[in-house]
């Protein structure tokens, strides 16, 4: 742990990277108490994730697990907390290089913050950027989460993932994570599908979605140079205070509103870092967490049973609609609209007369069973797969044909939005117990090993040590463009949109660049897509084996 949370502070200083100014104290011994305080933490996350899961399966009535069932879904659970912890102190030391590098913090100090308004991120997060991911993976093994290949698929992305990181992080390269997992995703959906049988329309990735995911992922970087530039530049034409554009003096602080500012963004892009890139572990949680205990967490049982109502309400409405398109195509048994559903899925081919009628046959089977029941919180154990995954295939069409420009307009459109709204509402949830989880992980991941990246981002992209001004516009970027991301519900990398802005301003400023730094990160983008699908492929297919 020599990049791990110190209490000294003390440490050798780096060679300064250009002008008067002086690099940061970086190194240090690890003060035993930190040590301690951090494995108590660690323990204390584990013990309480562990009390909440069995509080839950119980309270559910969920049956016993098998011993070895339960240690599956133990080992799948620590494999994505690892991913999140390993994400903390790979991306995260990118929001806290610009206040250590500007002496505006002690780097000890500048850690635990950062930890901490990440843990804040992730608590506070919607959910939207977790089910995003979830959506990218083949219908078939979401459907079958609990089975050998859906543990396959959990253990394959995650551990391509992490090891992608961890290599990435030895070399000091500020890698994505985002990209790292996505990319994981994406090679597994390829493995599944070529696995698969023939004829098999739902086992590989569904690219409408991946599009949208890979679009944000690619261009998120553009807009941090960009804009972050851009925003230099309109800084020294609004604000003319010198201070602001000079390179830190020594070891001495800046003065206390530029210290307040930087402080400020750095808590931003933290924050903003902690609910977009907390969230893509939690989606892959409830995904274990739905295969192993499905009565406990397939469906939202905190719904209360006064939004029952609405939900067949808007659930009828939609049948209503589907029966409309459905023109002349006869309606068809539940389990026979399952199959023709999950097969135009595949094919994304829904926008047919027999699909429409297969949707409506659907619709009024869920609604009738919710009905039945009197509220989803009160739907039986035998009956709770099933139910989420009709709920999930017809989430999932409505999805996909809404993205169909003009299909449907007016009260339609409306109908069918509310109508997703509320299934996804029923199946798509995070215990706060599962929030808290993540957030400690990726709190205490901030605290270990940040130190490479920091280097890197700080002292080895521009030629200069960076101002005031640079590192201000950087995180600034940085923060608003990660919020307004997960606000779309789409997965980007803090990573790469902050190492992008530093680089941006330091072009804006006439800083200079070095290139051999920049090559480097270029280099890890382009081939962070292709390494994590090649490795995620390869192990999903040894593990369908093993499993």
């Amino acid at each position: 742990m020599s990049d791990a949370l110190s209490l000294t502070g003390s440490g050798s200083t780096p060679a300064p990277v250009g002008g008067s100014a002086r690099g940061p104290n970086l190194d240090g011994r690890t003060h035993p108490a930190g040590i301690g305080l951090f494995f108590f933490v660690l323990a204390g996350g584990v013990g309480y994730a562990l009390f909440n899961l069995i509080t839950d399966m119980q309270a559910a009535g969920q049956p016993p697990l098998a011993i070895g069932a339960f240690a599956l879904l133990g080992l799948a659970l620590l494999i994505a907390l690892g991913f999140e912890f390993v994400n903390g102190f790979h991306d995260t030391a990118n929001a806290v290089a610009t206040v250590i590098y500007t002496h505006s913090l002690p780097p000890v100090a500048a850690v635990v913050y950062s930890g901490v308004l990440n843990f804040l991120g992730v608590v506070v997060s919607t959910g939207a950027v977790a089910y995003s991911v979830v959506t990218l993976l083949p219908v078939e093994l979401v459907l079958k989460a609990g089975s050998s290949a859906g543990y396959a698929m959990i253990f394959a992305l995650l551990i391509a993932a992490i090891i992608w990181n961890l290599g990435t992080w030895a070399l000091g390269l500020p890698n994505s994570s985002s990209h790292a997992l996505i990319g994981s995703v994406l090679g597994v959906g390829f493995a599944n599908q070529i696995l698969a049988p023939e004829g098999s329309e739902t086992s590989g990735v569904q690219w409408d979605q991946a599009w949208s995911v890979l679009r944000a992922l690619l261009f998120s970087p553009v807009v941090g140079f960009v804009m972050a530039g851009l925003l230099l530049l309109a800084m020294r034409f609004v604000i003319r205070n010198r201070a602001l554009y000079r390179e830190p003096e020594a070891d001495a602080p800046p003065p206390l509103w530029i210290r307040a500012l930087l402080i400020l963004t750095c808590g931003g892009v933290s924050f903003a870092h902690g609910g977009n890139d907390g969230q893509k572990g939690m989606g892959l949680i409830m995904l274990i967490l739905i295969g192993a205990a499905p009565t406990a967490y397939a469906l939202n049982r905190t719904m209360a049973e006064s939004a029952t109502p609405h939900f067949v309400d808007v659930s009828e409405r939609a049948r209503s609609v589907f029966r409309d398109r459905a023109e002349q195509a006869p309606v068809p048994s539940a389990a026979d609209a399952r199959a023709q559903i999950t097969k135009a899925l595949g094919k994304k081919e829904l926008d047919r007369p027999e699909i429409y009628a297969a949707l409506a046959a659907l619709s009024d089977d869920v609604a009738t069973k919710v009905k039945e029941y009197g509220a989803i919180r009160h739907v039986p154990a035998e009956a709770t797969p099933n139910l989420r995954n009709d709920m999930f295939l017809a989430s999932d069409a409505i999805h996909s044909l809404e993205k169909r420009e003009g299909l449907f307009v007016g009260e339609e459109a409306k109908t069918l939005r509310a109508y997703e709204t509320s299934l996804n509402d029923g199946t798509r949830y995070i215990p706060t117990w599962v929030k808290v989880s993540v957030a400690l992980a990726l709190g205490l991941g901030t605290m270990v090993g940040w130190k490479r990246i920091v280097v890197t981002v700080g002292s080895r992209i521009g030629k200069k040590h960076l101002t005031y001004a640079q590192g201000a516009s950087a995180e600034i970027t940085a923060a608003g463009t990660i919020g307004l991301a997960e606000a779309y519900g789409l997965p980007v990398s803090t990573t790469h949109i902050l190492s992008s802005g530093v680089a941006g301003t330091m072009a804006a400023n006439g800083s200079g660049l070095q290139w051999a730094t920049v090559r480097n990160l270029a280099v890890a983008w382009l081939l962070t897509l292709p390494a994590a699908i090649t490795l995620a492929g390869l192990l999903y297919a040894g593990l369908r084996v093993v499993l």
